[in-house]
């Protein structure tokens, strides 16, 4: 079975709604600024029932350089994880 698309996404969110498939669209853009500026803002952006974004500080470690071997340090960054909801882990496994 093959991944769904944007536009299947959006048709079949069309098809269940009163919206149309343009307007489900600008739905959705505006879903995912809204994400953007909150996970950037406050740290975390919910959406109940599937998961959360969430921005995650990861401290400076130590690694290898795989072609030498040699010890290098990698530098603390922040980065955005995804967090599954429960209810979604139960619905999907």
């Amino acid at each position: 079975m093959a991944k769904m698309t944007k536009s299947e996404l959006l048709t079949a969110l069309a098809e269940g709604s009163t919206m149309s498939k343009k307007e489900v669209g600008e739905f959705l853009d505006k879903v995912v600024n809204l994400a953007y500026k909150q996970v950037k803002s406050n740290g975390e952006f919910v959406i109940p029932g599937i998961g959360k974004l969430v921005k995650v500080n990861r401290a400076a470690r130590q690694g290898r350089n795989p072609a030498t071997g040699a010890t290098i340090q990698i530098p603390a960054k922040t980065v955005v994880k995804f967090r599954v909801a429960k209810a979604a882990k139960e619905a999907v496994l």
